[in-house]
């Protein structure tokens, strides 16, 4: 296995430049992926006009395209281990860059939905084996700040996405279907150049003779102590706390834009500028509190600071109707929300797994991560249906944060792995 390692690490051994050139890829991959998902929300208004649409409906254009994506990102992830990762990220990248132009074409909104639908197969094929592939060319030494680096290509795609679409639209009265045209083009020229990285992939001959046992006695470990996982009442809450986190960020991603327009009276650019306040924020937020994490190792003094004013922010977001409080609610939930609890989660994750099974704990909470992001769209578009307003569907997301905080409280600070009776 040292040998291994040994033979891994020197083939690893390339320029400063290589990873370099691997964070600013992946990088710009998240920009596109996070504005692909944003330049819909801005011009939701406009394509319930000329479809005719109810908030519900508007709200499975998101839902089903979390659905595709959440659905294919194991298939592509093994894929991408099998026939590697960079052929399976360009394959997935010039999906995503058609399905992106053919959105912009859609006659109706049963095709829009089965084009959202496609642009989430591809998109599905980055997140699995782009992370693995940084994960190899990224130094040991380097490898939380390159994440880190990549990571905040999310709020600035975010960001983007809102203004690209808020300024051709609302303010320039382009018809909605420009950004997606616009969208394509770098998506599928990024998803090209992807295959010119090389790839750093360990065969199975460069591994010691003693390895095949190893991984045999590993995997015999590894499914003993999967169904540990969901056992296990620290990850369980840590799980369900993620849920509800996420809830609320898809509720704000998806209908913050449409919300300043229909009830607080924002206009043109300026609707882009105010909803891109949250993922400005959360660049700092993130990092500070990640930081401060690192030092304290205190996961619920964290989330019992962070959940709190997440919760208020989102409350005031749909309550306060002066806008300069409703700024301050914005950058409040950037600085506190999703982006800066989220690494504080993983870390307790991993802290709480057992070794053998870790894959299986960081799936899972994967999992119940896009599940969140599934319903959040189409449950909040109902509620402004059936109520007349989004008030309430920011309501519940304020509400499921404080039903996570309180669900959080029955879990041990220490990494003990407590299990919950069958």
């Amino acid at each position: 296995m040292s040998s291994m390692l040994e033979k891994r690490y020197k083939a690893m051994n390339v320029s400063e430049r290589y990873w370099w050139k691997v964070v600013a890829l992946c990088f710009v991959g998240w920009i596109l992926m996070y504005a692909d998902r944003t330049i819909l929300n801005p011009v939701m208004g406009k394509i319930a006009e000329q479809f005719n649409l109810s908030n519900t409906q508007l709200g499975a254009l998101n839902s089903v395209f979390f659905l595709t994506y959440a659905i294919m990102q194991i298939p592509f992830g093994i894929a991408g281990d099998i026939i590697g990762r960079r052929i399976v990220i360009t394959l997935g990248f010039i999906l995503f860059g058609v399905g992106t132009f053919l959105s912009g074409i859609a006659s109706g909104i049963g095709i829009l939905m089965i084009y959202r639908a496609i642009t989430g197969i591809g998109e599905g094929a980055y997140y699995g084996p782009q992370y693995a592939l940084s994960g190899e060319a990224i130094p040991a030494k380097s490898l939380t700040l390159g994440t880190a680096i990549i990571n905040s290509g999310m709020a600035f795609g975010t960001s983007g996405g809102y203004l690209l679409s808020s300024y051709l639209v609302l303010e320039k009265g382009n018809h909605w279907s420009l950004p997606f045209f616009i969208m394509s083009v770098p998506t599928i020229i990024i998803g090209i150049m992807f295959m010119f990285l090389k790839e750093r992939v360990i065969k199975p001959e460069d591994a010691d003779k003693k390895k095949e046992e190893v991984n045999k006695e590993e995997t015999v470990k590894a499914k003993k102590s999967g169904l540990s996982v969901f056992k296990n009442k620290n990850l369980l809450c840590a799980f369900l706390l993620l849920f509800c986190s996420i809830y609320a960020n898809f509720v704000i991603l998806t209908w913050l834009p449409k919300f300043l327009q229909a009830e607080r009276g924002f206009e043109g650019t300026s609707v882009g500028f105010i909803a891109s306040l949250v993922p400005w924020a959360s660049v700092p937020g993130a990092l500070i509190i990640s930081r401060l994490s690192d030092k304290l190792k205190k996961t619920k003094l964290f989330v019992f600071s962070l959940v709190p004013l997440a919760l208020i922010s989102t409350f005031g977001m749909a309550f306060v109707t002066d806008r300069g409080l409703l700024i301050f609610m914005l950058i409040l939930y950037g600085l506190t929300g999703k982006l800066a609890l989220d690494p504080i989660l993983v870390a307790y994750v991993t802290k709480n797994s057992p070794k053998e099974a870790l894959g299986t704990a960081l799936s899972a909470y994967n999992f119940i991560g896009m599940s969140a992001a599934i319903t959040a769209p189409i449950v909040t578009g109902w509620i402004a249906d059936k109520f007349g307003s989004m008030q309430a569907g920011f309501y519940l997301a304020a509400v499921l944060l404080l039903v996570g905080m309180f669900i959080f409280s029955a879990a041990s600070e220490s990494g003990s792995q407590e299990s919950v009776k069958a």
